[in-house]
Order: structure tokens, then sequence, then C-alpha cells
């Protein structure tokens, strides 16, 4: 298993652990406001036997405990209506009326909302009329409203801190990873220069006194390649200036190179234009690029098949494409190919697409992506390019 794999590992097991710990208090809010519900409800039966107790009262019955009891609701909300739904009384609700009858049509209306929901307790005072009752309409109160939403915004703050801490986490770890791409990438390029400056020199010498040797110019490419390669690394890091070059050149030079390092099985299809496409690029850096979607291709390939180079070009940006014949990527696989460290070969350091990738879309503000891939017939990568 790779060293990213174990990261998405690790990162989908405290996902699961967050969300098992917001279900299980969401769980335990939600039980405890439902015993609080169920209290209110047993406050307001107790009170809605006092207001019976009122209605029916005569010159014998104490009213000191039914008015104690009536006071006593100071938090729920509650209207009665007669039979005919017109409010007799309400307490501890808000109504905004600008006058007496606006607040008693409020108060109405709040009273069928609590009937719809199955918030009110009727009380008969005489079973001998048909309208000889009263409902007595109540809501939640305010406190058990508050405890009702409080563990969704408590979820709300957890979660936007849980996303900004993982993104300042992500920046952080992209800054770092960046900070090693420079100082690798500049250090191989200075380490390089030594040997390369070396490897000039002798080439030289060599011009000199084998001047009719067919081997020391195929040498002098070599040690060129080593030089555009250490110049190459030592542009990472830093933002190349851009400058108009023709993409077709460019693709052609991949070609070339490809060509003559590749076996005899693999063949290469232009499929350009027939205008040129001059576009704002640093070629060395972008034909690095082409470079490594192309031996991925041959990888792919197994050293055997047709790569073809698709260039073209709309109003607003450069399209290349580089398809291949080989094996293809798997489904599972196809998010984590431009991963750092991500390979399916049994060799490889896993860099090439993530360089690619990095190239593209920071130094030339374009985009990369896989634009098609099956398992056994091949894979298409796409580039877009701003103009």
């Amino acid at each position: 298993m790779q060293w990213t794999d174990r990261i998405r590992h690790v990162k989908i097991v405290l996902v699961v652990a967050a969300v098992l710990i917001a279900v299980a208090s969401l769980v335990v809010s939600n039980s405890l406001v439902r015993q609080l519900a169920v209290e209110e409800r047993n406050k307001m039966e107790v009170w809605a036997e006092a207001m019976r107790s009122l209605n029916t009262a005569d010159a014998n019955t104490d009213l000191n405990l039914v008015l104690k009891v009536m006071n006593e609701n100071n938090t729920i909300p509650v209207i009665v209506t007669d039979a005919k739904g017109d409010v007799q009384i309400y307490r501890n609700v808000r109504l905004k009326g600008a006058t007496l009858d606006d607040s008693l049509d409020m108060a109405k209306t709040e009273s069928a909302r609590m009937l719809d929901e199955g918030k009110a307790i009727r009380i008969v005072l005489d079973e001998s009329v048909p309208d000889g009752y009263i409902n007595v309409c109540y809501d939640d109160s305010v406190i058990l409203k508050r405890l009702a939403a409080y563990p969704y915004i408590q979820l709300g703050v957890v979660m936007l801190f849980v996303v900004v801490a993982i993104f300042a986490l992500l920046t952080s770890k992209r800054a770092e990873q960046n900070k090693v791409w420079v100082g690798l990438s500049k250090e191989t390029a200075h380490q390089l220069g030594t040997p390369i400056s070396s490897l000039m020199a002798w080439t030289e010498i060599l011009k000199e006194t084998y001047p009719d040797d067919t081997l020391i110019p195929e040498m002098d490419k070599d040690v060129k390649r080593l030089e555009l390669i250490a110049d190459r690394f030592s542009k990472i890091g830093s933002l190349p200036e851009p400058v108009p070059a023709s993409l077709t050149e460019v693709m052609e030079h991949v070609i070339e190179y490809m060509d003559r390092r590749t076996s005899q099985k693999v063949k290469f299809i232009k499929d350009f234009p027939e205008g040129d496409i001059v576009i704002k690029i640093n070629a060395s850096l972008f034909e690095w690029v082409i470079e490594n979607l192309c031996k991925n291709a041959v990888d792919a390939m197994e050293g055997s098949g047709t790569i073809t180079l698709h260039l073209d070009e709309t109003a607003d940006k450069a399209i290349i494409e580089v398809s291949d014949t080989g094996k293809g990527i798997r489904k599972k696989d196809m998010r984590n190919v431009f991963r750092p460290g991500f390979t399916t070969k049994k060799r490889g350091w896993g860099l090439g697409l993530s360089l690619a990738k990095r190239i593209v879309e920071e130094y030339h503000k374009g985009r990369i992506f896989v634009k098609s891939s099956e398992p056994g017939r091949g894979t298409t990568f796409r580039i877009e390019l701003r103009k």
C-alpha cells in the first residue's frame, strides 16, 4: 500500500469518526428535546385543567390554586379559543398588530396553526351543548425551540471549523511540498551543472582529436540534452516568463526526440492543423510535459502500439491531446493519476504526471486532465491553454 493510500484511509477514518460523533450528539439532543416536549405537554394539561376549573367555578370554588397554576406559566405560549375559533385569551404570545383587532387576528392565525400541528387540548364545559367546549392551543417554549436548533448550529460551527482546519492543513502541506519540489529541483540542477560542464569540455577535446568520428556528434547531442534537463530543473520553483512560441514546433521536437529513443514498434501519428499555432509558453518546460505524457504512453503500451498527438485551437484556447493504445487506466485510479507518488509501475517515483500538472496549471495557467480511458484500449490526455 502506498503512502498516499494510507493518508487517504486515515482521512476516511477521521471523517467517519466525526460523522459518528455528530450523529450521536444529534441523537442525544433530540432525545432531550422530546423529553422536554413531553414535560411541557404535561404542564399544559395541568394548565388546561386549571382553565376548566376557572370556567366551571361556582361560589364555593377556591380559585387561589387555580390562579396560581395559570399565573406560573411564563414560558409556554398559549392561546384559548372557543368552538368557533375566536380568541378568548392568550399568554406568552408575541403579537405585532397595530391595533387590538390586528392582534386578535394574528392570535387566531397562530391558534389555527397550533391546531393543525396537534398542539391543542380540548376542554368540554357543557356536554349538552355541541359548541360547549374551548381549545387550549400551545406552542413550544423559546427554550425548547433554541434547544432543538442548537445541535444543528453547533454542528454547522464544528463543520465550518473542520473545513477551515483541513483547508489550512492542505495549504500548509502544499506549501511544504512546493518547498521540497523547489529545493530538490534546484539542488539537482546544481549537482548536474559541474559534470555537464566537464562533459562539454571533454566533447570539445574529442571533436578536435577525432574530427571524423561519427559517434562524437551523438555524444554532443546527449550532453546538450543533459544541459536542457538541468535548465528545466533550475526553472522549477521560479516563474519563467512565457514568450510566444510555436506549439507545432514544440510537438515536432518531442516527436523527433521520442522517435529516436523508443522501439520501432511504437508509431507516432501527428494530427496537426495546416496553420501554425503560436501561444505564450515556456517552450522548454512545456516540451517536458509532452515528453512525460509520451513516456507514460510508451510504458502503458509496453513498447508496442500507436501514440497520436493531436493539436487544435478555438477562439480562446489551444488544445493538445496525447492518445495511446495501451492498457488504459482503471476507474478507481483515475482521480489519483496526477497525485505525487502514485504509480502503477513496478519501478518509478510517480512524479511525471504530477510535474506535468504543475507546469501546465501553475506556470501556464492551463488545464490538464484525462479526457478518456478504457482498460485494454488506451488513454487520452488533454491539455487546454488559454490564448
